[in-house]
């Protein structure tokens, strides 16, 4: 009698715009399952409430998506303008430096969703600079679960483990570098990240350690393709299927990504020799890293009573976070930081939160997530602490 084998599940199928998002298919390739049908968002108040309780993990629900005034729109435009070159040399640097340690068979995975803009454009870098096609794909890791499992047996399916190289956008304090070095262990993929900026410290493989705003970081999916954080629940997503994401396309009308990439891309034939001078500087310097960032943020916990370095989110990217998708208490700013905390300013007077201004920060501006935060010990705003 013959005996009869399972039949293997059917293999995760990846996605592409302009079906799934707002990027060329020739851009990014993303290993994620599309959940756009699926009703997934809570009230900022409600999510905050859940996940500090224990009661949800954050993957699990998405934000309700923050659409910004237009005195807030303009601020992104007016800072895409004053920093396309310096973003432009950071994307040089970072690219040249990986070509220079991994050589031209590169293959990118940028961590969905803010790695995915900068994946685009270091892929666009090796494609003006060097004429490679180098594959791109975004794939999803979460805080306390780790990386997408099936996208990693799809890319080591697709490529050889050590040509894959994971990128973000930035650093704060080094959360998600931690749990790519565990969820990597023993895979065969280098956990080394890539970013564009790291002024935590904690990588070294980086375009800048200047804690300076990436305009990027300003908005949601409107400037990362329309599309959704990751989510990750086990209703939703099966053990053969990827993390799942949504595309907002009823939010088309507000989409600047493609703006975005094309304008820091725009800017590449003018940066060529400050990357050269950059990358040369990088070659030889130590990237070690000191990891002063994590040390910051335990230091600030434990000053404001916070106990929980989860709550403290450190650098440009992470405060403009708290402010569009948490519920802030406060926010430091380093004293004299100037127009890159414009946008930062304008987002806590408009949610009421307090900006304190103090000495010996390492990072431009610290956002604090409500240490304690329950609708009704706070107020429907939750901005205040009352004890």
């Amino acid at each position: 009698m013959t005996a009869h084998t399972a039949p293997s599940p059917p293999a995760a199928r990846p996605l592409h715009g302009p079906a799934f998002s707002s990027y060329p298919a020739a851009d990014v390739t993303w290993l994620l399952k599309d959940l756009s049908d699926v009703h997934l968002e809570a009230p900022t108040e409600e999510r905050e409430e859940a996940v500090q309780s224990g009661g949800a993990h954050y993957a699990e629900s998405l934000p309700v998506e923050y659409q910004p005034s237009p005195e807030y729109q303009q601020l992104f435009h007016t800072a895409l303008a004053a920093s396309a070159t310096r973003l432009a040399t950071a994307v040089g640097a970072v690219a040249e430096t990986l070509l220079r340690e991994r050589g031209p068979h590169l293959v990118l995975a940028s961590l969905a969703r803010a790695g995915t803009p900068v994946g685009i454009l270091i892929r666009r870098w090796l494609a003006h600079a060097h004429g490679l096609d180098v594959p791109h794909y975004t794939v999803s890791i979460v805080r306390g679960r780790g990386i997408d499992q099936v996208a990693l047996r799809h890319l080591a399916a697709h490529h050889r483990a050590a040509d894959v190289v994971f990128v973000d956008g930035w650093t704060g304090k080094g959360a998600i570098t931690r749990e790519l070095d565990q969820a990597l262990a023993g895979t065969g993929f280098d956990p080394d990240l890539a970013v564009l900026a790291d002024p935590g410290s904690c990588v070294r493989t980086y375009g800048t350690r200047d804690d300076f705003l990436i305009p990027s970081a300003c908005l949601n999916s409107t400037v990362s393709g329309l599309v959704s954080r990751t989510v990750l629940r086990a209703d939703l997503t099966g053990p053969d299927e990827f993390h799942g994401a949504k595309y907002y396309r009823h939010l088309a009308d507000a989409d600047v990504s493609t703006r975005f990439v094309d304008t820091v891309a725009a800017a590449f034939p003018a940066v060529a020799d400050a990357v050269a001078a950059e990358t040369a500087r990088l070659a030889t310097a130590d990237r070690t890293p000191s990891w002063e960032g994590w040390a910051a943020v335990e230091r600030i916990s434990a000053e404001y009573g916070i106990d929980n370095v989860n709550l403290v989110k450190p650098g440009v990217g992470e405060t403009t976070r708290v402010l569009l998708r948490r519920v802030p208490w406060r926010i430091l700013a380093r004293r004299g930081a100037g127009a890159d905390l414009d946008h930062i300013r304008l987002l806590a007077a408009q949610r009421g939160v307090p900006v304190e201004e103090i000495d010996h920060l390492p990072y431009s501006c610290v956002g604090l997530i409500h240490p304690r935060y329950t609708r009704g010990a706070t107020g429907a705003d939750g901005t205040a602490v009352h004890t």
